[in-house]
């Protein structure tokens, strides 16, 4: 019998609807029992891409047992954390505060006034490895609310009250100075792995905001070691297990500390954001591999995880037929039986494969050493061996798509989707690949016309129905979706210079400034200020695998302010750096994408206007500008005589600019004040120089 799960749209929550627990989704049904027969609520937070939780689903949900317990004694609540990350932000925070640690599945257990008593995540269906049996922990749960209420009660309320008190301040009297950038600088290098790249040891993630930041003081301070932790990082994970060195794109983490086993599931955000990384640090040093990373990870969410609407899908699961990571893995019999005896033997030394296998008897394949490498150790021409290699993974990736694929969630979510078209944008211009571009484009107009409401506000999440009829959007977005969506159009037009794209951010920021802005201490609310009500109103800070909603809102309004010249913006920025400042002082590693947000204050900034009479005159100039690594910049331009009317968001930016000849011309101002107009290619391309260099 199917479950109340089988009427929603989250891939996760339908993985549940054939459960025996009596499941409701998060809504005012299962409140309303909860209250009225004054049961406890378990709440139960996952997605569809966690390992853990389909072990938990299988071992416990599954259990008829089990199930009968549930369903007796709580209303069971199965959420899907990317769909209400406002429920899974507060509720993790009680779980941490409770435990010490958490995770997904997160497992919590609330009053009818939706207030936390007790929580945790994973708990196996029978007592091992010192954790009780879920079916214990229910009963003492049961047991308590039973005989101890009024305790508990007491308990739930004062740790609600203590989760609402998360909204103070970050800051202190920390000064906004370049100082805070260099002491993260050094703070985020003291954690660097020299040996195998990355920060701390295992397990180790990508941290792509860290290494942007890293990039940034490299070119503030021309600082070898921050340059080294980069490079170091970003081509041992390029060369490790962690990458898809078949079909591109990334895993979420590795579990060693060598980069060569990781969690297998592929999630959108971190494919945007380590995408972005590998861009940079491209256009920092000119290394041909960096660019190869990121054509090869874009080309994945093109080719797999991109809806023919336009929009992009969310996660891939680690698991496969009931495996995690059997999809990715190999035999040396199975590289074999597709590319011959011969060619094997040689894929096979490159790319780690060996009977005795490097991953529970299977091989994942990696590159120990790099390809010129092992061309030297064995007397192979380098040349030949990467086309030969080439031929074989493209056999090898075909022969691989034959195999059970991990699951797709399908949702389309606004924020990952902003991150995506931000990388997408600056890709297509920074390597002149016009489908990077296009595939932005595309994404972003699906989310401006089909996920708003009808007053313009955004909607957070979009799935084709079951059925492959056109899809429905729904839940009002949260901040990261408007603050990630405005960084992302705010790079489109950079790469197209459609005016249209500036005025749909314009509009978003203002919904922004309205909506979630907290205008007394500075920074923005996770929820809209019309938000169903939550037992805490919160303000997101630290980065997590995600940069935080207020660090994308202050990066995305600073760029804004700059182009529009929207005073309003700009103190609303400045106003959420203060309110981190002392976040970014005390724990850099969890300010990442603050501290970028910071350098772009501090600047130097330049603002460039590029104008020209005919499109080729435009192309080439610019070509130029967007291979350098100029990251504290906004770009306007147009193929334009001079007068012409613009967008009034861009009014101020293009104001007293005439093209001058030779064509083309640029215009290079910074805090209200302009240089002398650049004409003629030569002499751009010159100051395009000279800006790269201060």
């Amino acid at each position: 019998m199917l479950n109340r799960l089988a009427a929603e749209s989250s891939p996760y929550l339908l993985q549940h609807r054939n459960n025996p627990v009596d499941w409701y989704p998060w809504g005012p049904e299962a409140l309303t029992r909860s209250k009225t027969e004054q049961k406890p609520i378990f709440l139960s937070i996952g997605y569809s891409a966690c390992h853990w939780c389909h072990v938990m689903e299988h071992e416990s949900f599954e259990n008829p047992r089990i199930a009968r317990l549930m369903n007796e004694h709580f209303v069971c609540i199965k959420v899907d954390r990317e769909e209400r990350p406002d429920l899974d932000q507060i509720y993790m925070n009680a779980v941490q505060i409770l435990t010490g640690r958490g995770g997904w599945p997160m497992s919590v257990f609330l009053t009818p006034q939706l207030e936390p008593f007790y929580g945790g995540t994973y708990w196996p269906d029978s007592p091992r490895g010192g954790m009780p049996g879920f079916d214990q922990v229910l009963a003492a749960v049961e047991s308590a609310w039973r005989e101890r209420r009024e305790q508990v009660t007491q308990q739930a309320a004062e740790l609600t009250q203590y989760l609402r008190g998360g909204t103070i301040r970050e800051s202190g009297d920390t000064l906004l100075s370049d100082e805070l950038l260099r002491n993260a600088a050094a703070a985020i290098q003291r954690s660097f792995d020299p040996q195998h790249g990355g920060f701390g040891g295992a397990p180790k993630f990508p941290h792509p905001m860290d290494l942007r930041l890293l990039l940034r003081a490299w070119r503030r301070w021309r600082s070898p070691a921050a340059l080294e932790a980069v490079t170091v990082t970003l081509n041992k994970m390029a060369a490790g297990g962690i990458y898809d060195q078949l079909g591109g794109g990334f895993h979420r983490y590795s579990v060693d500390e060598r980069w060569l086993v990781p969690h297998f599931e592929k999630m959108l955000y971190d494919n945007a954001l380590l995408s972005g990384a590998y861009l940079d640090a491209f256009l920092a040093t000119g290394v041909a591999d960096f660019a190869r990373v990121v054509r090869e990870t874009l080309d994945y969410l093109l080719r797999d995880m991109t809806d023919p609407v336009g929009g992009i899908y969310s996660t891939e699961d680690a698991d496969s037929e009931g495996e995690e990571g059997k999809f990715y893995v190999w035999t040396p019999d199975e590289i074999e039986a597709v590319v011959g005896s011969e060619a094997a033997q040689v894929f096979c030394y490159v790319y780690d494969v060996s009977d005795q296998g490097n991953f529970e008897q299977v091989n994942i394949l990696n590159l120990p050493k790099s390809i010129d490498q092992s061309a030297q150790l064995r007397d192979w021409k380098a040349d030949e061996l990467r086309q030969r290699l080439a031929e074989w993974r493209k056999q090898l990736f075909d022969a691989r798509e034959k195999r059970v694929r991990p699951a797709l969630d399908d949702k389309v979510l606004v924020s990952w989707n902003g991150l995506a078209i931000d990388a997408l944008a600056q890709a297509g211009a920074a390597l002149g690949d016009l489908r990077y571009t296009a595939a932005a484009t595309k994404a972003a107009e699906f989310i401006l016309s089909q996920m708003r409401r009808p007053d313009g506000r955004l909607l957070h999440t979009w799935r084709r129905h079951e059925n492959s009829a056109p899809g429905t959007a729904r839940l009002d977005a949260y901040l990261d979706d408007y603050a990630a969506l405005i960084g992302g159009l705010v790079s489109l037009y950079e790469a197209t210079f459609d005016e249209r794209l500036i005025d749909e951010a314009v509009s978003l920021a203002d919904a922004m400034l309205e909506h979630f802005e907290d205008p007394a201490d500075g920074g923005f609310f996770f929820t809209a200020n019309d938000h169903e009500k939550l037992v805490a109103r919160q303000k997101e800070w630290h980065d997590g695998a995600t940069p935080s909603g207020n660090a994308l809102a202050a990066t995305a309004l600073l760029r804004l302010a700059k182009l529009t010249g929207r005073a309003d913006f700009l103190t609303a920025a400045e106003k959420t750096l203060r309110a981190a400042a002392g976040l970014m002082g005390r724990y850099p590693i969890a300010a990442g994408q603050m501290l970028a947000a910071l350098d772009f204050y501090l600047g130097p900034t330049p603002e460039i206007v590029l104008l020209a009479e005919t499109s080729s005159d435009l192309t080439a100039t610019l070509a130029d500008l967007r291979r350098r690594f100029i990251p504290n910049r906004v770009v306007a331009a147009c193929v334009c005589a001079g007068g012409e009317n613009h967008s009034a968001a861009l009014a101020t930016i293009f104001a007293g600019k005439t093209p001058q000849q030779p064509p083309p011309t640029a215009y290079i101002c910074e805090n209200f004040s302009c240089q002398a107009p650049i004409s003629g290619h030569d002499a751009v391309v010159a100051a395009w120089h000279r800006l790269a260099e201060t």
